[in-house]
C-alpha cells in the first residue's frame, strides 16, 4: 500500500485538514486519519454524525483530469469501500450517489458515506479529496432504524487498525482502476454492488421527489429512472429513497 497515513486526534473535519495539506503540497497518497470530527460533513452541507467509534479519513488525489471527468470519483470510492466491508464479512452494497449500505426488508441501512471535493486550476483539477466515514460499532453509529456498524452486522468488533488498512487499501485500488480503466469499468463494478438497481425507488432532487424504477447509472455518473408515467428522466445529482 503506497497511501502514507497521518493521524490525528480531533478535527473539525478530515477533509478540510487534507485540504489544508494538499494546498501546502502534500503529495498524491497523503491519507488524513482523525479519532473525532467535531464538524464532520457529508453532501448538501449536512453535518456527519462522528464521535470516537467511527473511521473518519481523508485522501488526498492528484489526478491530471478535467472537472467534466470527476463525478465517477465518488463511485470509484464507494466500490472500494464497500469491498473493504465485504472483506471483513458485512454484506454491504452501494445506494446512488454516495452511501454503502446493508440491505433489509425496509430499506437499506447506512454503513458508510462518502464526499468528494475537488479543488481546480484552469481546465484541470489541481487535487481531489475523498472522504469516507464509516460506522464502526453502535456508539460512533448516527442512532436510528437507517443507520448500521461493522459491529451490528457482524456481531463482533473488529480491531480499528484492520479496518484502516482494509479501507486504505480498497480506496488505493479502486481510485488505480478509475485512472487506468476509466468510467466505464468503475460503473460496472458499482452497479454489481448495488441492491436498488432495477427496484422501484423514490428520487428527490431540491423540493421534487419522482418515483420510478432505477435504471441505470451512466459513464458520467447520473442515475436514470423510469418513472411510472413513462419518463425516463436522468438526475446528476439528488437522493435515492425506497
Amino acid at each position: 500500500m503506497t497511501f502514507a497515513i497521518q493521524r490525528l486526534g480531533r478535527v473539525t473535519s478530515t477533509n478540510d485538514e487534507a485540504a489544508a495539506r494538499a494546498r501546502a503540497g502534500a503529495p498524491h497518497g497523503t491519507v488524513v486519519v482523525a479519532e473525532e470530527q467535531t464538524r464532520g460533513r457529508g453532501t448538501k452541507g449536512r453535518s456527519w454524525c462522528s464521535p470516537p467509534g467511527g473511521l473518519y479519513l481523508s485522501a488526498i488525489l492528484r489526478l491530471d483530469l478535467p472537472p467534466a471527468a470527476m463525478p465517477p470519483l465518488t463511485l470509484a470510492a464507494g466500490v472500494g469501500v464497500c469491498d473493504a466491508a465485504r472483506a471483513l464479512g458485512v454484506a454491504a452494497g452501494l445506494k446512488w450517489p454516495n452511501d454503502v449500505v446493508v440491505a433489509r426488508a425496509d430499506g437499506p441501512r447506512k454503513l458508510a458515506g462518502i464526499l468528494v471535493e475537488a479543488a481546480t486550476r484552469g481546465d484541470r483539477v489541481e487535487y481531489a479529496i475523498v472522504g469516507v466515514g464509516l460506522n464502526l460499532d453502535d456508539a460512533g453509529a448516527p442512532a436510528g432504524p437507517a443507520a448500521t456498524s461493522i459491529r451490528a452486522e457482524l456481531g463482533r468488533a473488529v480491531p480499528y487498525e484492520e479496518v484502516l488498512e482494509g479501507v486504505a487499501g480498497s480506496l488505493e485500488r479502486a481510485v488505480a482502476r478509475f485512472v487506468d480503466e476509466g468510467a466505464a469499468q468503475v460503473v460496472r463494478a458499482w452497479k454489481a454492488r448495488s441492491p436498488l438497481l432495477g427496484r422501484v425507488v423514490r428520487v428527490r432532487e431540491g423540493g421534487a421527489e419522482v418515483a420510478g424504477v432505477f435504471a441505470d447509472v451512466d459513464d458520467e455518473g447520473a442515475l436514470w429512472l423510469e418513472a411510472a408515467d413513462g419518463r425516463r428522466l436522468r438526475f446528476v445529482t439528488g437522493e435515492v429513497w425506497v
